[in-house]
């Protein structure tokens, strides 16, 4: 049943349903976070140090030592990103859910006052029937005793 609220609880349903794919896809972005986390720490465990040789060689793998180093730093300020990420989008969802909710609640009452409405109005036109079919049927009963009003 269409009600003043209908188009409204439709928009915040839709409203809703992107703040719940926006919180998919900070969930998805977190995890790829931790899995380059893990990649880049693994990594840096399979760089070797040279415990002899030439200072070139001391120097690339410390070199690469600090690469490596940067880019987990730079994927551990991905996953605290991430997650501030997740927490708003959990509060944008939370705050949208609430909305949806309250216009589909109006939604609901404005139904239920609508169904009232028919049920007295209904209620009314049998009361109206059964009063003429009462006087048809006194009037019946009134020619047949020969009374006249």
């Amino acid at each position: 049943m269409k009600t003043r609220y209908s188009p409204l609880v439709s928009v915040k349903k839709n409203i809703m349903q992107k703040s719940e794919q926006a919180l998919q896809s900070a969930n998805v972005n977190l995890n790829t976070a931790s899995e380059a986390l893990k990649i880049s720490l693994l990594e840096l465990h399979t760089i070797e140090i040279p415990q002899t040789g030439n200072i070139q060689e001391f120097l690339s793998a410390r070199t690469l030592l600090d690469a490596q180093r940067s880019v987990i730093t730079h994927n551990e300020e991905w996953i605290a990103f991430a997650q501030k990420e997740i927490v708003k989008a959990k509060e944008k969802l939370k705050q949208d859910s609430i909305e949806y909710e309250k216009f589909n609640y109006l939604e609901l009452e404005e139904v239920k006052r609508i169904l009232n409405e028919i049920k007295l109005k209904e209620a009314k036109e049998l009361d109206e029937v059964a009063l003429m079919t009462y006087e048809i049927k006194q009037k019946k009963l009134k020619c047949q005793f020969g009374e006249d009003s």
